[in-house]
């Protein structure tokens, strides 16, 4: 890694590390949601929005530092694409169960168990991997496996559309349902977007 000459403020990470543990309480509460009764749902709900809302604190924290820091551990443009992508993969999970609910669906897919299964996981990496930015150590794998739950996502999300078509006969059940797969991979990209940003900082800085 080259000489640094310039200090670097650990705020940033801290407050990225912050935020990427705030998606792993929304995708933890979106799987809760998932199996509540409708009546357990609207609380759930409530407090997948709450932790958004602390989510999008966290990220206009570092946008305000952004524009006051003169210094930044890197490049700044960088700190901005990854805060608003870590808020995106909150955006889209919030969404996603405000969809169940305000559509009043019952039942859902097997398959969109298994979509939530695989944004609790990249939550988790995610977070995992944040404090690692400060010395750029140990992100490889973290981006592969990523890019791997992506596709998996991908495969689930084309399986489920599928499925959807074959077998739903009510048009108004399937639009319902078909919104609520595509945010859900909607998610999952924003997590890859992440993947994939930090895979570029980390070719920036070594």
């Amino acid at each position: 890694m080259r000489l640094r000459l310039t200090p670097r403020d650990s705020t940033y990470f801290d407050l990225l590390a912050q935020l990427a543990r705030h998606t792993v309480t929304g995708a933890s509460l979106l799987a809760e949601l998932l199996g509540a009764s409708r009546p357990e749902r609207e609380g759930l709900v409530k407090r997948l929005t709450e932790v958004e809302h602390l989510a999008d604190d966290v990220a206009h924290s570092i946008m305000k530092r952004l524009n006051q820091t003169f210094v930044t551990p890197f490049d700044r443009d960088d700190i901005y694409a990854l805060a608003s992508a870590l808020d995106d993969c909150m955006d889209a999970m919030d969404e996603a169960g405000h969809l169940i609910v305000l559509y009043r669906i019952d039942e859902l897919p097997m398959a969109v168990s298994e979509q939530v299964q695989v944004l609790q996981r990249c939550a988790e990496l995610t977070a995992d991997a944040m404090p690692r930015l400060r010395r750029l150590e140990q992100l490889t794998e973290y981006c592969v496996e990523i890019n791997r739950l992506e596709n998996q996502g991908d495969t689930l999300h084309r399986s489920l559309l599928g499925d959807l078509f074959d077998r739903t006969t009510d048009p108004i059940t399937l639009i319902k349902l078909k919104e609520v797969v595509d945010v859900l991979e909607e998610a999952a990209d924003a997590y890859e977007r992440v993947a994939n940003l930090v895979e570029t900082i980390a070719l920036k800085e070594s």
